[in-house]
């Protein structure tokens, strides 16, 4: 099995069958503070499951690598990172005790021999207990005296603090993010009594779960150290994530449509699965950490430091039911959480296809009429084709109706917008390219012994040949990138947006005696011969992003693999496009330095990597109140200098909407508010503008008519 798309190690995705149920919510015993953690011992299934691993890396891998002292060392070091990326837990004694695996790991890995990895998981999850004991002694017994108008501050940032030497050092360490917990709690509007009651109750459950720990736990976290230092797509499963993978395999999913990763003691969320609930409720993003989970208008459920599996039982639910999640917003501060509402439906095929809509754009005394065709996934229903069904749904089926009827409305160019489009079948990125081209090459790929195989479109037909833009971002990956890249190396089109995500590699699911192999064999290269991995396609025109590229997209993971060239497919003309990218680029930045939707892009960008960039928060509350009140002035002015640019009434709040604001002002303005929601976005209008320029500079007259 190929799988075509982007993913992140520890990550699940929230469309699972409501009927699959685990015990996240069930009742575990309660823990006593202070109780030593029991060791876990290594099982025999796991010692035949390590060499079967190392067998199908070593073997199979795209990456030939050796196992020797230098692969012990990465896995320690990754090792380390994964458990105690923050350097919270572990003392300086502990790590320097695990030196003496640095250079062996590599040869208990090819005889199968898991004390090491139990070693390390055992003593990590003891200092875990001992810290969560810390806590909860500090709520019974001092939280109640803190002060909040001191200078105290919490460092951010501690990737490259030094391992603390004494437990007293890692107390004070604790002790301050106790403080700043309560603190954001206190900002959130909750009183004291409550605060404590919250805060007892989350880390008991913690220190539960943490004696609750059971040896695939510890063979799941080792083993995924060492396959990450392979690449970040390879991955290890348990039976228990193997099954959940496999549900997410099908077209058929319940649930919110998210997919989830551990960071630390949160819940983050990837990206949203497209025509999910998530997607279509639109009040859940990319980087926004989960917190708290409540069924319907039941109690909400803290789920701060829970593990992610556990977050993904909670989440999950019956088709048509409410979960509530309390959420950290990516552009908002620690404390700034807010309540969502989802409720829970089934991702359809026909859900995720390609739609189509016509913009209206003015040119001068003329207006044109531009086709835009939002592609949200590459789908095929592949059971359909097996059965010869004549109305089986693909993208290149849908998309090639689309253009039909786009023709029909007279079109003068046409968008294909892949903002967000995380991939899928690479078969249809080979035949959705064939829409737009002759036959050729459309993608190369070269396996782990160099072979390269070159995938070709061997249709004739070019349905259309007129103007042509493709639209993309940071989330478009995999089969967006073979599309794009395509389009752009054979000159065909122009590609605006974002510099994509960067996921160039191919990878295959493998048996195991305990769980299943996820395994990275092969890379993916242009027709110019460049790979699509690590850097993505580099759009001909850049528009300004609120991605940060230091956390989402392939050069953001650890071990990915590098961009690199291979020979070109075949020899490529002379890019039409190339030689109007400087006027084309001129007039792009001439029409949006007075835009007031690009303007408000800019600025709302620098405001979040400011705020990103802290790498310590203030422990004072007064303090921390003036920073959060100014923070909510700077975003209100931000919004509102867009709002006035454009003619449409101001907000009083952040949290006002536009149905206050159309009540509270007269019908005019109202009517502008209305108009503002309705209007194409505002990237997607640069587009079609930077279309149109494209046409007269390209041929005069140009139109989607043109045969």
């Amino acid at each position: 099995m190929i799988t075509s798309g982007m993913s992140r190690p520890r990550s699940l995705i929230l469309g699972l069958c409501a009927l699959i149920s685990f015990g996240a919510s069930a009742s575990i015993p309660e823990i006593e503070p202070g109780t030593p953690f029991t060791p876990l011992e290594p099982t025999r299934e796991e010692s035949i499951t390590t060499q079967q691993i190392m067998s199908n890396l070593l073997r199979g891998h795209y990456e030939r690598k050796r196992l020797d002292d230098r692969l012990s060392e990465q896995v320690l070091d990754t090792l380390l990172d994964d458990i105690d990326s923050t350097r919270s837990y572990l003392l300086a004694s502990d790590v320097k005790g695990f030196e003496r695996y640095r250079t062996s790991l590599d040869e208990a890995l090819s005889r199968g021999n898991m004390e090491p990895a139990f070693v390390i998981y055992n003593r990590f999850q003891q200092r875990v207990s001992e810290r969560l004991s810390f806590l909860l002694s500090e709520l019974k017994t001092n939280a109640k005296d803190y002060r909040y108008d001191d200078t105290e501050t919490l460092e951010l940032d501690r990737e490259e603090a030094p391992w603390a030497t004494t437990s007293a050092e890692l107390d004070d360490l604790w002790r301050k993010r106790l403080k700043n917990s309560i603190l954001n709690l206190r900002l959130a509007g909750k009183d004291d009594k409550a605060i404590i009651e919250l805060l007892t109750k989350r880390y008991q459950n913690q220190l539960n779960r943490v004696h609750q720990s059971k040896p695939v736990d510890a063979y799941q976290t080792f083993m995924n150290a060492v396959t990450q230092t392979f690449d970040p797509h390879t991955q290890y499963f348990s039976p228990r994530n193997s099954e959940n993978f496999n549900i997410n395999m099908s077209l058929s999913l319940q649930g919110i449509g998210a997919v989830l990763q551990t960071e630390d003691e949160h819940t983050k969320v990837v990206r949203l699965v497209p025509g999910g609930p998530a997607a279509k409720a639109a009040n859940l993003e990319p980087e926004d950490k989960i917190i708290g989970v409540a069924q319907g208008k039941e109690e909400m459920v803290d789920v701060i430091g829970w593990r992610l599996d556990e977050v993904v039982d909670l989440i999950r639910g019956p088709k048509s039911s409410t979960v509530r999640l309390e959420i950290i917003p990516s552009s908002g501060a620690t404390s700034d959480s807010k309540i969502i509402s989802i409720v829970r439906d089934e991702v359809k095929l026909e859900e995720q296809s390609a739609q189509k809509e016509v913009i209206e754009l003015k040119d001068g005394d003329s207006t044109r009429r531009l086709g835009v065709i939002d592609i949200p996934t590459f789908y095929i229903d592949f059971q359909g084709r097996m059965e010869n069904l004549p109305d089986y749904r693909s993208t290149t089926r849908d998309v090639r109706r689309l253009i039909e009827e786009l023709k029909e409305d007279n079109i003068d160019g046409l968008i294909i917008d892949l903002r967000s489009n995380g991939g899928g079948s690479l078969e249809e990125a080979i035949s959705l390219t064939g829409l737009f081209i002759p036959t050729g090459p459309v993608v190369q790929v070269r396996g782990a012994r160099g072979n390269v195989e070159v995938l070709q479109d061997q249709d004739p037909e070019v349905l259309y040949d007129g103007p042509l833009t493709v639209l993309v971002n940071r989330l478009s990956a995999s089969a967006s990138e073979i599309f794009a890249g395509a389009i752009q190396d054979y000159g065909r089109g122009l590609i605006l947006g974002g510099q994509t995500f960067g996921k160039g590699t191919v990878q295959s699911l493998r048996p195991l005696t305990e769980g299943q192999l996820k395994i990275t064999q092969a890379k993916f290269y242009r027709v110019s011969g460049e790979s699509t991995q690590h850097q993505g396609v580099i759009p001909d025109i850049l528009f300004p992003s609120l991605f940060d590229k230091d956390k989402i997209g392939e050069s953001a993971l650890s071990q990915a693999l590098p961009w690199d060239t291979i020979r070109p497919a075949k020899e490529l003309r002379m890019n039409p496009v190339t030689g109007l990218l400087p006027n084309l680029r001129e007039r792009h930045e001439d029409r949006i330095q007075d835009n007031p939707d690009f303007i408000f892009m800019r600025e709302q960008k620098d405001l979040v990597s400011e705020m990103r960039d802290k790498t310590e928060v203030s422990l004072n509350e007064a303090v921390r109140r003036k920073e959060r009140e100014a923070n909510d002035e700077k975003r209100l002015g931000l919004e509102n200098k867009r709002r006035k640019a454009k003619g449409l009434p101001l907000l009083d709040t952040l949290e006002q909407t536009a149905e206050e604001v159309d009540k509270k002002d007269d019908e005019a303005t109202a009517e502008a508010a209305k108009q503002d929601k309705e209007e194409a976005d505002a990237m997607l209008e640069e587009a079609g503008f930077i279309l149109l320029d494209y046409m007269k500079l390209a041929s005069p007259g140009l139109t989607a008519q043109r045969n």
